[in-house]
């Protein structure tokens, strides 16, 4: 198996640095475009697809592999041994930066920091946890997504993606959505909108810079917040942004947020 082919494997730029980038679900690594480039000047960078997206290759999806967002992780770090020779940071949107952190617990050693764009551990609301949603709510979210995923993905873009004054970016998303296998993009949604990941933020020691949109409908400020208070490693910076997708809706601001924390962290003692 060559990981390279599988996850559709591009490097960029130079450095002693590499930041990998990883996009969220039902989307692929043309979402980094506004933002990625930025960094090619002092790192070298990454970007991939996740099996079952994009130009992924469809034959090595397997649905019990990725029943949960552990195969992700284990896909991620994977090709992390096969580009990175010093310095590794994750750059995760939304589910991927679940993934990122799943894959920095295994290997920590490995991931000198993350960054997590519109990040969510749980998206379910349970006792003293606001997580955006309730079961009912999800599990609806599911059965439309079974019955009529072209329908879903027409309706949840724009939302999802927010950014009203640019409705083309809304419907970029929705084709996105739609150029993703119904069958597969079923299953990782529910790795993505069942999972409860909020134990393993609290195990996460990797220095963690937090991206909170002021308006998500996806991922609202309370679990920014959390994410926060559980990462003991962690900043939170928040970027003016209507929608779950700044790194295309905002990208100037998300771009600064990234710089100038790398550019701290990474500073020579």
């Amino acid at each position: 198996m060559n990981v390279m082919q599988r996850n559709n494997v591009h490097v960029h730029g130079r450095g002693p640095t590499t930041l990998v980038f990883v996009h969220g679900f039902g989307c692929d690594q043309n979402m980094w475009r506004l933002t990625e480039p930025a960094f090619r000047d002092k790192y070298r960078t990454v970007l991939l697809d996740l099996v079952g997206n994009g130009k992924s290759d469809l034959a090595l999806y397997d649905a019990t592999k990725y029943a949960s967002l552990d195969g992700y992780a284990s896909d991620l770090l994977e090709v992390v041994k096969e580009v990175a020779d010093g310095p590794v940071v994750f750059v995760g949107h939304s589910v991927s930066a679940t993934i990122c952190m799943l894959a920095a617990n295994r290997e920590p050693d490995v991931v000198r920091a993350q960054i997590m764009v519109c990040p969510s551990p749980n998206y379910i609301n349970d006792e003293g946890y606001i997580g955006g949603f309730t079961r009912p709510d999800i599990e609806g979210l599911l059965e439309t997504l079974d019955a009529n995923y072209l329908g879903w993905s027409a309706a949840m873009g724009p939302v999802i993606m927010g950014a009203p004054d640019r409705p083309e970016l809304g419907v970029e998303l929705t084709n996105s959505f739609c150029r993703t296998d119904p069958a597969i993009a079923a299953g990782f949604a529910r790795a993505t909108f069942l999972s409860d990941h909020r134990a393993d933020a609290r195990r996460c020691v990797t220095p963690t810079l937090i991206l909170q949109c002021t308006d998500d409908v996806i991922a609202p400020r309370s679990v920014g917040d959390f994410m926060h208070e559980a990462l003991v490693a962690s900043d939170l910076a928040l970027i003016e942004n209507v929608g779950h997708c700044p790194q295309l809706s905002a990208p100037a601001p998300t771009v600064a947020a990234i710089d100038a924390y790398l550019t701290t962290l990474l500073r020579p003692e």
